[in-house]
């Protein structure tokens, strides 16, 4: 039981991960489930929707669907709704009872794109797995299908940008931003990405895409916070085991980790608590999945830096700095979200 969660609540989920990524890039989201994951991302996961619309769609999947199969009602209003609304592009998405009737969302893509004539993929989700899960794999379906080569023209683009990470962050680079994938952004913008010469992951659900990029169109990527407009990789830096902890998304964290080392000289180690974590940390931070596991790991320590729901798992009398994180604790600590690049509005040194 030391993977479950009891006080804490988890992570925003897969499915709002991957709505939350394709959000401002004109397409249709369809979400294959009775209503569960819509309702939850409508109402919980989303910070745009007073901003700006978008088409975020639930197939309405009944038991009798369910126990059928019964694809042809999916593809009928799905067809319906797009000829209507008229999107740049279609993306399904799985949810739990389709995943285990093992839909052919494959041979359904196929004839959309027949009906439709639109662009269509499928981005693997299942409602079990965390948002950054759900964001890379949105990522990397979109650039697979829709990404075209391109002449290289320089300039950066910001990759693995959503709200439920950088809710209010914004990225300023010494070197043009050929675009951002995908917040504050549009479609066109983004299908312009393989032109640039470098890609920055500043999240976990950069990095697959990251590497394809990489492999296809031979952009090199640094993972990390572009402090001072410059791309820069975190894993550069160097750091020791530490009491001082840093919990959270690996690459977010331990950039902060990695720039508080080059300001202060102070080591801290990240205790990386969401899925994607492969590559991204270094042998100082853990990885840690449950409130147990987690509540082990900082039981020794001088000093948290983290969203403000773990300080009810953190030692009694712990130096405690809050950094809310919308994709743990939602709206509870909204307006105290800081801009990530300012690093003064969340840490203050004694």
């Amino acid at each position: 039981m030391n993977k479950a969660y009891k006080i804490l609540p988890v992570y925003t989920g897969d499915v709002s991960g991957a709505a939350g990524a394709l959000y401002e890039l004109g397409g249709m989201t369809v979400i294959h489930d009775p209503s569960g994951c819509n309702s939850t991302y409508n109402t919980h996961d989303e910070v745009r929707w007073f901003d700006m619309e978008s088409l975020i769609y639930i197939s309405g999947l009944n038991d009798i669907d369910a126990i059928t199969g019964n694809d042809g009602k999916f593809i009928d209003d799905t067809v319906y709704a797009a000829k209507k609304m008229k999107p740049r592009f279609i993306a399904l998405a799985n949810s739990p009872l389709p995943y285990l009737n093992g839909t052919d969302f494959k041979g359904i893509t196929r004839i959309l794109e027949k009906e439709t004539g639109l662009p269509c993929f499928y981005i693997k989700t299942n409602a079990m797995h965390d948002y950054s899960v759900g964001a890379s794999e949105a990522f990397f379906s979109f650039a697979k299908r829709m990404f075209e080569d391109k002449p290289e023209t320089g300039g950066v683009n910001i990759v693995g940008m959503t709200p439920l990470d950088l809710t209010n962050t914004g990225i300023k680079m010494t070197d043009h931003i050929v675009s951002n994938i995908a917040y504050n952004t549009s479609l066109d913008e983004v299908l312009n990405a393989p032109s640039a010469s470098l890609n920055i992951a500043v999240s976990s659900s950069a990095v697959k895409t990251c590497e394809y990029m990489k492999e296809r169109f031979g952009i090199p990527y640094a993972a990390g916070l572009p402090w001072d407009g410059k791309a820069r990789d975190y894993r550069d830096t160097s750091r020791d085991t530490s009491r001082r902890y840093i919990i959270g998304e690996p690459v977010i964290s331990g950039s902060i980790a990695a720039r508080l080392k080059e300001l202060t000289g102070k080591d801290y180690s990240v205790i990386a608590t969401t899925e994607i974590t492969d590559g991204l940390l270094l042998p100082c931070d853990k990885k840690c999945h449950g409130e147990e596991e987690i509540a082990n790991a900082i039981s020794d320590a001088e000093e948290i830096i983290a969203d403000p729901l773990f300080r009810l798992i953190a030692p009694s009398g712990v130096k405690f700095t809050e950094l809310p994180h919308f994709a743990m604790s939602g709206r509870l600590y909204r307006k105290k979200i800081p801009d990530l690049m300012k690093l003064e509005e969340y840490i203050h040194e004694s």
